[in-house]
């Protein structure tokens, strides 16, 4: 079994995009850039993830986009969070810190 790679959690993406966008904008390339190195290199999201999750995060209204240009001067799609978004984010963080300790709880009990 590979160890290296660890699969996130259905519905996880979309709460650590929220989490790093709350930080300021970013465009998409640096949104998964900034997840790996927050995660001290755990966390690669591939393009073909990370772009459908932001253009669904965008059609529920939670990130807004804006062209802009990038550090390299090239054209990109910079993401936001709305009000929406805000609220979004501190639901999922209360629903995670939730489910993170109970699963923490049963892990601790003795057998």
């Amino acid at each position: 079994m590979d160890t290296s790679r660890l699969e996130l959690p259905q519905g996880t993406l979309d709460l650590l995009i929220l989490k790093v966008v709350a930080l300021g904008p970013r465009h998409g390339y640096a949104i998964a850039q900034r997840l790996h190195q927050i995660s001290k290199d755990v966390l690669q999201v591939h393009q073909g993830s990370l772009y459908p999750a932001l253009h669904r995060l965008e059609r529920q209204r939670w990130l807004k986009a804006h062209w802009g240009k990038t550090e390299t001067g090239r054209e990109a799609k910079f993401y936001s969070l709305t009000p929406a978004g805000q609220h979004q984010l501190a639901q999922e963080t209360s629903n995670w810190d939730r489910l993170s300790e109970a699963v923490r709880l049963v892990l601790r009990t003795a057998e």
